[in-house]
């Protein structure tokens, strides 16, 4: 093939891409993402959920727990409606034979219908990892996909390095897709390995190489640049019709595309179809699902899903948004599953907390609305932080509107800490609450006076109110507002909390660390119990 190419120029976008996720693959190899076997058939639930076209389960052989997920989903232990599962792995070994290439015979045994390959296309790499010819690694190309297509598999060409590859030696990066187009490879995929390329750079390679095919290509780009998902959408624009990543963005180093924006931006601003239309309200509950699974906190500023992706502090802007809501946000969160949500801060005026106040159902007089502003700035003069404090804030709304809980009321609490001859600590809290006309005492031990005091309180007041048992607390967080006071310092504490549908925080402020927990803790239950319309029973 000739190594040159004139730059190529925008076709026209294409009416529809697949979506094929490597969450499963690529994905887990971010550091400190582990799956059990289960893990990945749950999140492969999700990813067919959300209509992705094909869903990367891992390389069979390369480890048991890839080959046990491929003979469970074989099995029938997954059950796929949407998507089609794809098995990766490498192409034969150099000197050896497609026939008797361990790497393909697992490939095959995963029973997969689809297979992804990945062949390096940068002939430094073949040199010098390979360490074999570029002869013999066009070959060991075209041999493996034709054996896979002889035993019935669809296959398609990870092109691993290839943009780096193609600025080094086109011709020979042209070859590797070539050898496996004529071969039976139905779709070639160009891969960002190592993240590194400009979004002008691939719209150069792209465009290059999409005449010279004829068959899907498609783009893998991985985020080192920061450019991955805009990197996706430059090389759709230039032709492409397949798009790789991961939900989230996870991967090895800096992660893959993150399909939770690159959907979003393909349907919604490019108007390219990507997962069923009717399905696309789903992506924010997902990517929220999956990052459960996979055990990793989500990035509330994640673009289209973050639980801050349409959260406004300003006045000015809040303002604006209650006359049009497109003022300052530039797709409906309904659209993606994700919605708006206004934060209260000391810089909030009485708009902010209006909207506030009627995103809950209430609605508040003027009057109130500028006593509960005046009381806000105190508090946050104070060290409250309202705007990461949903379940407090919500609270302190209808504090001011007359409510008042009566789920339970403190008499006291007692917390001893006691360290042992043997090194270890044990912290008991005792606590006498009233439920009702019923006085309740309730002692339990914990591994931290946040514990023993949580435990006390559920064993007090849960049998009265059974779904406190679907409450949990997810998060702990501690901070010393005053460092120059050392242990006299003001410390602010924050309590995650879910029951399995919504999560909340709650907050608590004083200079002793125990009773900032005990105030953060109690409206976390207080919440809890709210939502979930409990009476003493």
């Amino acid at each position: 093939m000739s190594s040159s190419h004139p730059h190529g120029v925008p076709r026209g976008l294409p009416e529809a891409v697949d979506i094929y996720d490597t969450t499963l693959r690529d994905g887990s190899q971010q550091e400190g993402l582990s799956l059990t076997v289960d893990d990945k058939l749950r999140v492969a639930e999700q990813l067919d959920h959300l209509g992705v076209a094909y869903i990367e389960g891992g390389w069979p052989g390369a480890n048991p727990k890839d080959a046990e997920f491929f003979r469970r989903a074989a099995a029938g232990e997954l059950r796929l409606e949407h998507a089609t599962l794809v098995a990766f792995g490498s192409t034969r070994k150099a000197g050896g034979r497609a026939e008797s290439d361990p790497v393909l015979a697992d490939l095959l045994e995963a029973a997969t219908p689809v297979v992804c390959l990945v062949a390096k296309s940068a002939a430094w790499h073949v040199t010098e990892t390979l360490r074999t010819s570029l002869v013999e690694a066009v070959d060991m190309v075209a041999d493996s996909v034709g054996y896979l297509r002889s035993a019935g598999r669809r296959v398609m060409l990870d092109a691993e390095h290839f943009f780096d590859g193609y600025r080094d030696d086109p011709g020979f990066a042209l070859d590797v897709l070539a050898a496996a187009e004529a071969a039976g490879a139905e779709a070639l995929v160009l891969c960002d390995t190592n993240g590194g390329s400009l979004p002008h750079e691939v719209e150069a390679v792209v465009g290059a190489v999409r005449d010279r095919v004829g068959v899907v290509l498609g783009g893998h780009f991985h985020n080192d640049s920061g450019c991955a998902v805009a990197n996706t959408l430059v090389a759709v624009r230039q032709g492409a019709t397949q798009v790789q990543g991961c939900v989230n963005g996870y991967g090895e180093r800096t992660g893959n595309a993150d399909l939770t924006a690159v959907v979003p931006d393909l349907s919604l601003k490019m108007g390219v179809g990507t997962i069923p239309r009717e399905r696309l309200g789903r992506i924010t509950s997902v990517a929220h699902h999956i990052a459960e699974l996979v055990n990793v906190a989500p990035d509330a500023h994640q673009p289209f899903v973050g639980v801050s992706a349409f959260a406004h502090k300003a006045g000015l802007h809040t303002s604006a948004i209650a006359r049009r809501r497109n003022a300052y946000e530039h797709v409906d969160p309904a659209e993606v599953g994700n919605g708006t949500r206004f934060v209260v801060s000391e810089m909030s005026g009485r708009s902010t907390l209006a909207l506030k106040a009627e995103e809950i159902g209430l609605e508040l007089p003027e009057a109130v609305l500028g006593e509960v502003v005046s009381r806000l700035k105190e508090l946050e003069h104070r060290g409250y932080h309202f705007e990461v404090a949903d379940g407090s804030l919500e609270l302190l709304l209808r504090s001011a509107a007359g409510w008042k809980q009566d789920f339970f009321r403190l008499e006291s609490h007692r917390v001893i800490t006691e360290l042992r001859e043997d090194g270890s600590f044990v912290t008991e809290a005792t606590i006498k609450v009233h439920v009702g006309d019923e006085r309740v005492l309730a002692t339990a031990e914990g591994n931290g006076p946040v514990n023993a005091l949580d435990t006390a309180l559920r064993k007090a007041i849960g049998p009265a109110y059974p779904s406190l048992a679907q409450v949990h607390l997810t998060d702990f967080k501690v901070r010393v507002l005053e460092t120059s006071r050392g242990t006299e310092a003001v410390t602010r504490v924050l309590v995650d909390s879910t029951d399995g549908e919504r999560t909340w925080t709650t907050i608590g402020v004083s200079s002793n660390v125990i009773e900032a927990s005990w105030e953060a803790l109690q409206d976390s239950v207080v919440f809890g119990l709210l939502h979930a319309g409990e009476h003493r029973q």
